[in-house]
């Protein structure tokens, strides 16, 4: 349960950052579209004066870059930090495809905004370019979180790199005991055994009370070297 509680505010924080990353877009749109956001009577006064105060404190607008990779930043984040699910047909080459004309289409379309051509033109067609940047960024970035998270969290305990083959060969000779096993390693569970081939070299069986000593262990020396023929001195002491 707490775990589920985990991942559910994890996940939102990731759609927190993710919608920072879009507010970051939407203010460099208004900001450096100012005269076509007019034109389209999208004119907030309010934001006006937020907007000019963080540009006269931090220097926000003094580049059209900065708002841009405060976007990527928070994509980024927002993308490796989110659950997704493993596909076969995602390969790393149209992840770079995706990054390499995202990039392109996100950073590189300022130019556009310098067209002899009318204010409305010019800003539609840089609004055009930095959303499909965006998308195909958004793509390229969930796509690598399914490609390098997905493992991390299906084994969020990290079972499978602490796993390791054990022996699945049954050795049996005229004294030995064989105790049945079970574990998981590379995904997959496999049969083996415990083979003490030499049980006079002396025994010792540590574990809490009540996890399974006598019943695993115990009974089954006890069974199987009367299967065998030997005869057994058995002493039960119970420490008051």
């Amino acid at each position: 349960m707490q775990n589920e509680d985990d991942l559910r505010g994890l996940a939102k924080v990731m759609d927190f950052m993710r919608a920072l990353s879009i507010l970051f877009v939407v203010i460099n749109v208004y900001w450096f579209c100012y005269e076509a956001m007019h034109e389209w009577g999208i004119n907030i006064g309010v934001v006006d004066k937020i907007l000019m105060n963080f540009n006269r404190t931090a220097g926000l607008f003094t580049s059209i870059l900065w708002t841009k990779i405060f976007a990527v930043v928070f994509l980024a984040l927002s993308c490796l930090g989110t659950k997704g699910v493993k596909e076969e047909k995602i390969t790393w080459t149209k992840i770079y495809v995706c990054l390499g004309i995202g990039f392109v289409l996100f950073f590189l379309n300022w130019w556009l905004l310098a067209l002899p051509l009318p204010k409305v033109a010019n800003a539609g067609f840089y609004i055009f370019t930095i959303s499909a940047g965006y998308i195909l960024l958004l793509m390229a970035g969930t796509w690598i979180s399914r490609l390098l998270k997905n493992n991390m969290f299906d084994d969020v305990f990290n079972t499978e790199n602490e796993s390791f083959m054990q022996e699945t060969k049954l050795m049996v000779n005229d004294y030995s005991v064989n105790l049945p096993t079970k574990f998981w390693y590379k995904k997959k569970q496999w049969k083996g055994w415990i083979n003490v081939v030499n049980p006079f070299r002396a025994a010792i069986v540590l574990g809490t009370p009540g996890s399974g000593k006598s019943y695993a262990v115990v009974n089954q020396f006890i069974k199987q070297q009367i299967e065998k023929g030997y005869t057994g001195y058995i002493y039960d002491f119970k420490f008051v």
